[in-house]
């Protein structure tokens, strides 16, 4: 008992913002100073996710304004007020208006392969309450109320014998709260475009050579099961362009470090 009283003690100061739904699953943490979320281990498997099989997939963009069934403008998502002004404009979907997978007026500031699958892990305030349970990587990736544990997360898309990898960019079609298909084993439920499942970014259309409506397979994959392709090339939020922005500082560093010390010597 005093382990879990001096834990919440230190939750309180660490996290001002408490989010109840994460506090049921923090394990407690004995040794000062180590940190409280524990990321994934290197030595630690990848997960293996199942393909979701026959899907009907539906195509969305950035800056999309309603018509027809869609109702909502995608100029927000559900994770990014301002979605269409981090991405640098509208994603024209138009492939007279598209060359090499994104619009001819721009250079995206975000990655163009993205999607939305109907799961939302936010609630107005921290997270939904079963999401630290149905969200296979939440205590991993866990860093704060106000951060979506789904946001950014990779999928693999399948139609035929092409595969694409695209980040998960926000909660749709329709709905954003089914988790059991989302994570678990249902289907996705009935809708007005005929039960959709999966919407797609144009840059995913293309690649995969998708009608307006469609149907593919995907399924979650870990980063390092991603490999380097058009996904890979462009975007502030891109594991692949983070990463290698990373690498490039350290270098630099190194660099830095090393010519300091010849002229030490």
């Amino acid at each position: 008992m005093g382990k879990r009283c001096s834990l919440g003690l230190f939750c309180f100061a660490l996290f001002p913002a408490f989010d109840p739904a994460f506090a049921a699953q923090i394990e407690a943490v004995a040794d000062k100073g180590k940190p409280l979320i524990r990321k994934a281990s290197a030595s630690r498997p990848a997960r293996q996710y199942p393909w979701k099989t026959d899907i009907v997939t539906t195509i969305f963009w950035i800056g999309e304004q309603p018509a027809g069934h869609n109702l909502v403008p995608n100029r927000t998502s559900a994770w990014d007020k301002q979605w269409t002004k981090n991405y640098g404009g509208f994603d024209d979907p138009s492939p007279g208006k598209r060359s090499n997978y994104v619009p001819v007026k721009f250079t995206p500031r975000q990655n163009p392969f993205y999607c939305a699958l109907p799961y939302n892990d936010k609630a107005r305030t921290g997270h939904h309450p079963e999401a630290p349970r149905v969200v296979p990587w939440f205590k991993e990736a866990y860093q704060g109320p106000a951060v979506s544990t789904c946001k950014d997360r990779w999928i693999a898309i399948r139609k035929g014998n092409r595969i694409v990898y695209a980040q998960w960019e926000d909660a749709g079609p329709f709905r954003t709260d089914h988790w059991q298909y989302v994570f678990g084993n249902e289907r996705p439920k009935p809708s007005l475009n005929g039960g959709a499942g999966l919407d797609v970014s144009p840059a995913v259309r293309d690649y995969l050579g998708l009608k307006e409506t469609d149907v593919t397979d995907w399924r979650f994959v870990e980063f390092s099961e991603v490999p380097r392709g058009q996904w890979s090339t462009l975007g502030e939020n891109n594991t692949f362009v983070i990463n290698g922005r990373k690498k490039s500082m350290k270098l630099a560093e190194r660099l830095r470090r090393n010519e300091s010390g010849a002229v030490a010597r």
